[in-house]
Order: structure tokens, then sequence, then C-alpha cells
């Protein structure tokens, strides 16, 4: 008799499937192709059983085993079933979001092994012939790969540029192949030597190598923290395991493969989504098959199988960026933790200004902290002084003596970074006549000017329009732009610094994958004499040249209604503040405000982002927010504003849990977007275990709301956004 099979599916439901096994049993996180209603759908197997409550004649086939083994291993099974749980989402969906595309349907899977090039025989027969120009690139190329086969990624394939590899491959004397990263040859080249701190925190990881262990590497900007995740990761390599490590924007995977590819000298597997989705698969397999031994992605490489696991890394642990903010709501961060617990590893949680959550996990032992107080090499930290905007007159947002700083920089021959967290030309787009503004009317938020791409576009729900050439009110002609985004700082500081290149940087220059990557390529370069930016470039990256920072807008961070408002901009501060005076001359970093005095700007400035951080978590355990209690946010979206004010208020009410507190219905900070009006329920309980045991039979109740079908709902369990 064929064995059931409990099958998980991408659907939005808290149940497993029965099917009835064809041609013996199918081990557990194998993928299988199913009937499901008129379609047919790829699911994971979850167990297998004797018996099923459907009767024989309504249980169907599976059509197709997809897998000859597990593609999800035990381990990593168990934790997507923990994190489900845990974030109170349908195990189906949250083995999709395991998987690469490319691996979410019925296709075969794309071949193993690293992209190379390899010199076919007319290419070696070429290579051999003296009559071919010597001294030219592909001449540099062919060289390069007669000893073997390089990966498409290699410094000597790269630096032979694109239309040298299409050449050479339009000749025959190259063919594109896949070859396991153990047979490529390792060429690593030697770092500066660790300091008496690094080498301190290495050797305390490496200590831990059989067995869980949680590390905050809490070093300042500049200390040489990937100095120390290098060494952790080669000892981990020369025992045969692998180690994965996580950033948090593709922005800066680039850099972090070519600076891990030099100096380890073999291939690294990158994972995120700004590959294609054959290469983004093959990858995940090598790291499924060990072939990979060092895996290197965004939030989403955090599900990579890792067989032969040696170290989980977290670099910049405190970013927003590892929240999914879509779907299934996890942290990377939070989960990569116990993914190392349940693989019995350690994990490297690194940043310049850890989370308030993990400091207070230090202070309770939970982590062991690992201090770098000092930069790297000659490089000291940068100066930090407030220009105070209060009856200053600003050209474009900057203050005179900013400018005038920013010219004593540039005659110097420096590099300076002027940092603005606001795309655009002008957030708002007003009639001088009457007071129109440009809004969005599905959103009810002003719509920004994008002077360059003659568009106003709504940065919430991403609609656009023309640039209206009268005022649509009055008819008036007097449209002035409000305010300052990147693209209206860029055009200003053009203006005034006319014989300087000024390079701007963010979402709008970064859209395509090859223009991101020669745009960061570029970065480091003298030519690129001042750079406009948002948060893009507050972290990761090291600029030599870069000697002064100048942050634009910050009060806008110290007047806002989030709770986190004052620890994100702290991190941000000293994140864009650690991009200056890297190398061996000093760096100046200016703080514009209207609010010199402000508590935040003087606890920053005299006591560093430790003082700041034991003065906001104080603040926290006072007010019983995180990390001292725990939240879960209902999040409700309808077009209809009675339905969805029915269903939060019925929420609120069935919440009668004597561990918990319900704070709601409350309109949502953005109350309409997209058309929709949007409303919350915030759950509040004083130990994690009470909410955990309270979210599942609350959430049963709301699925069973006669207005639950009417609206879009979902659950966010440590929101990081309450928005």
């Amino acid at each position: 008799m064929n064995p059931i099979l409990r099958i998980a599916l991408p659907v939005p439901l808290n149940s497993l499937f029965d099917y009835r096994a064809r041609g013996g049993p199918v081990a557990a996180g194998c993928r299988v192709l199913v009937p499901f209603g008129r379609r047919r759908m790829v699911g994971v197997v979850v167990a297998q059983a004797a018996t099923s409550d459907l009767g024989d004649d309504k249980l169907k086939d599976i059509e197709r085993v997809l897998d000859d083994a597990p593609l999800l291993t035990d381990e990593l099974m168990a934790t997507l079933r923990w994190a489900a749980r845990y974030y109170q989402h349908p195990l189906g969906e949250v083995l999709q979001a395991a998987l690469p595309v490319a691996l979410r349907s019925a296709r075969a899977l794309p071949p193993s092994g690293v992209a190379a090039l390899q010199l076919t025989p007319v290419g070696r027969a070429a290579l051999g012939d003296p009559k071919r120009r010597r001294g030219t690139r592909i001449d540099a190329l062919l060289g390069a790969l007669a000893a073997g086969p390089l990966p498409i990624a290699h410094g000597d394939v790269r630096g032979a540029g694109s239309a040298s590899v299409r050449a050479a491959l339009a000749h025959d004397w190259l063919e594109r192949v896949h070859v396991a990263a153990a047979a490529l040859p390792r060429s690593g080249i030697a770092g500066p030597p660790l300091n008496d701190e690094q080498r301190s925190a290495a050797d305390a990881v490496i200590a831990a190598a059989d067995r869980f262990a949680p590390f905050l590497l809490d070093g300042v900007t500049g200390s040489g923290k990937t100095e120390v995740y290098l060494d952790i990761i080669k000892a981990c390599i020369a025992q045969g395991r692998q180690a994965l490590v996580l950033v948090p924007e593709i922005a800066l995977t680039p850099q972090a493969l070519r600076r891990f590819r030099e100096r380890l000298g073999i291939d690294i597997a990158a994972v995120h989504s700004g590959l294609g989705e054959s290469e983004r698969a093959r990858a995940w397999l090598g790291a499924a098959r060990g072939e990979a031994p060092v895996i290197l992605g965004t939030r989403s490489a955090l599900f990579v199988p890792l067989p032969k696991a040696g170290v989980i890394i977290v670099d910049e642990e405190h970013d927003a960026s590892y929240k999914q903010q879509e779907g299934f709501r996890y942290h990377a961060r939070d989960l990569a933790v116990m993914r190392a617990k349940a693989l019995g590893v350690p994990v490297v949680l690194g940043s310049a200004t850890p989370s308030l959550e993990s400091l207070a996990n230090v202070a309770a032992e939970r982590y062991q902290s690992l201090r770098l107080t000092h930069r790297a090499g000659l490089s000291q930290p940068p100066a930090l002084r407030v220009v105070d905007l209060r009856r200053q007159r600003l050209q474009h947002g900057l203050a005179a003596p900013t400018l005038d700083v920013i010219a004593a920089c540039l005659a110097r021959g420096e590099q300076a970074l002027i940092f603005k967290n606001r795309r655009g030309y002008a957030p708002v787009l007003l009639c001088h006549d009457c007071g129109w503004s440009a809004q969005c009317p599905d959103c009810e938020r002003a719509m920004t000017l994008h002077r360059g791409a003659a568009r106003l576009r709504c940065h919430h729900c991403g609609r656009e329009q023309k640039i209206p050439r009268a005022c649509p009110a009055c008819g008036g002609l007097a449209l002035h732009p409000l305010g300052e985004g990147t693209e209206r700082l860029e055009e200003a500081l053009t203006a005034h610094f006319p014989d300087i290149p000024v390079v701007r940087v963010d979402r709008d220059t970064t859209r395509g994958r090859r223009m991101r990557d020669a745009l960061f390529d570029n970065l480091p370069t003298v030519g690129a004499r001042i750079l406009v930016g948002t948060q893009m470039l507050a972290k990761g990256h090291d600029l030599p040249h870069l000697t002064l920072v100048v942050v634009v807008g910050v009060d806008e961070g110290l007047h806002s209604i989030d709770f986190r408002a004052s620890e994100r901009l702290g991190q941000l501060i000293v994140q864009v503040a650690g991009r200056a005076g890297r190398a061996e001359r000093a760096g100046t970093v200016i703080l514009q405000t209207h609010d010199p005095a402000h508590p935040l700007l003087t606890v920053l400035l005299n006591g560093g982002y430790h003082a700041l951080a034991a003065q906001l978590l104080k603040d926290r355990r006072d007010a019983s927010l995180p990390p001292f209690a725990q939240f879960a946010l209902l999040r409700g979206e309808a077009k209809d504003k009675g339905a969805l004010d029915r269903f939060l208020a019925s929420a609120a009410a069935s919440a009668n849990d004597a561990a918990i507190i319900a704070h709601g219905p409350l309109a949502a900070p953005m109350a309409r977007r997209a058309g929709a009006f949007r409303g919350q329920v915030l759950i509040e309980a004083g130990e994690r275990a009470a909410l955990q045991g309270f979210l599942p039979a609350w959430l049963d109740r709301l699925r069973a709301l006669p207005g639950a079908r009417q609206l879009h709902w979902s659950i966010d369990v440590d929101p990081v956004d309450l928005y």
C-alpha cells in the first residue's frame, strides 16, 4: 500500500494536504508536483502517515517526485517549521520563501557548479600561434586560462572586459562551463596582520567552532571587522566546513564578493534577488551539495542548506533591511541565531552601532561581546561638528559655513560626501499663488518631484504622473519645489562647484545591476570628488579619499513619533560618519540642525553611540518597550473603511487574555495607501512565551470573524516599523 504524504503547499492556509504517494515512500524535504483544484502546484513533503482523514475517493495521487534526495535538510526543515510557528505564517509559504524562484517550479534543476570559462582546443592552438597579436586584453585572457578554467567573476576575467570575452567566444577560443568549486585554482592574497583586539575576537569565535555560541562583534567604524570575518572564515574552510555571510543590502554584495574572492582565493557563492534565477539557484544548490565553502548574500541567503556548517556571520546586524516586510515577516538576524543553534555552530553579529536588542542580550549574558575599540591601521575617528542652522540663509539646504568646509576639502584634493536620506528633487511641489500641492490621490501624501525624469512620483505606492505646466487648481504658473532631495543637492553642488565631478548614489541611479556595480566600483576613485547619496552610502563602503561627511536633514529624525527613531538616527549618524577619514588623513563630520542642544545630539557628541544606547535602553525599560516587552502588530487594509473598522474592533475585543494588552483599534501613522484605508491593533506582552501562547488561538478567532475575508490583514511578530 502506498503511504500517505503530508505536503505543504504555497497557499495562505495553516494546514497540510494529504496525497497518496506513487511508487514508494518519499523523504521529507523533497519537492513534489501535485494537482490542487484546477491547478498543478509544487509542494514540499513534510511527513508521511499511514492513514488520512480523507476518504479514498477524495485522496489524490501525487503526479511526480521532483527530487531524488531532499533539497531541504532535516535541520532546515525543523528551523523553518519553528519559524512558521513563531512568526505565525503558513508553513507552505514559509517553505516556498526558502527556495529560490527557479526551484519553485517543476522545471529541471540547473547545472551544478560555478559558472566559468575555459579554453577550447581551438583556443589552445590560438594561444601558441606566433602570428596572433600579443599584448592585447584577449591575449592576457587566453594566457590566464592556460592553466585551467576560471570563474567568470575571477579578477583576470573581469579585467579583460566583457567585449574581449565576447570576442573570444565568437572565435571559438573559449567556452562556458560549470565546474566544481574545489576544482578551481586557489590564489588568495594575504591581508594585513590582525591587531591584538582583532586577534582576540577571531580566536574566541574559532575556539567555539564545534558548538553554538552567539557573539556580538562590536567594533567602531573602520576597526577592521571584515578582517576578523575573513580570519574566522579561513579557519572554517581549513576544517572543510561552510561559512554563511549575510549583508543587509544588494549594493554591498559586489564589493564584499570581490574582497572575499581576492583574499580567500576561492569562488564565493552569491545569493540575492539581484541575480538571475538560474544563477541564484546554482549557488543555492552548490551550498546544498556542500560544494560552496562560502555563501554570501542578503536576507534570503539565510535559507541555503548547510550540510557542512561551520559559522554564520551577520554583518551590520542592526540594519532594518534584515526584517522582511511583506508575506513571511521574519527577521534574518534573529533567525540566523536560531539556525546557528540548530546547527551547533557559532554565530557572529557584527556592527559599529549594535541594535538595542543585541546589546540587551549581551547585558543578559545571552551573547558574548567582542569589542574593537580602535580603528585599524593609522586612521583616526572623525571629528563631529554641529552647524546651527538657526537664522542662517540656506542654499538648497546647505548653510554657508558648510559650503566653506566643502570647498576647503576639495581644495586639498579630497572627497566629500553629502548625505540626505531622501531621493528625488523635492518632496513637495507647491503653487505659490493658491497653495495647491501635488498629492497622491491613493495615499493622500505629497508626491515627490523627480526633475530629471520630469515626473511626480509617490514613494509609497509607486503612482506617477507628468509634472503639470500650470497649477491644476488655479491655472497659475508659480509652481515651486519645496525641500531638498538628493537630485536637488546634486544640481546645487554642481552649480556651486562647476569644475568638480559630482556623483549621486540613490535608488534612482542604481536601478540596473551593471549600472549599480559600475557606480560603486568608481566611488573610491578621486574622480568622484563630491558624493551625494542616501543610506546606500551610509554603511560598508571603504572610501580612502573621503575626509568630509555632511549630514543634511538631521532634524527629521530628531522629531519623529516612532519610538525607534532615536536609535536609528544615532546609528545612521555614526555609520555615515564612519565613511570619513578611513586612511591616513583625518576626517570631519558636519551635522546640520536647527536644534543643536537636542539631548540625542548632546549625548552622541559627548559620549558616542554606546552612551546613547545606554540611555535609550533605560528609556525603553522605563516605558516597557522592546526589547523589554514583546510586540505583535495586526495590520489591516481595506477599500471599505467601515469593514476595516469593524474587523479591527472585533479583533481588539477578542483579545481578552490576562497575559497580554491589546492597544487599539488604532489608525496607522499612514492612514491610507494605494487607495486602501489602513489600521492596526498592537498586542503587547511582558514575556515572549505569553505572546506566543496567545497568538495562535487569537488568530484562529480572527479567521472566523464574518468580515475577515472582506479585507487584507496580517500579523507581524516583533515588528520593526509601527506603520
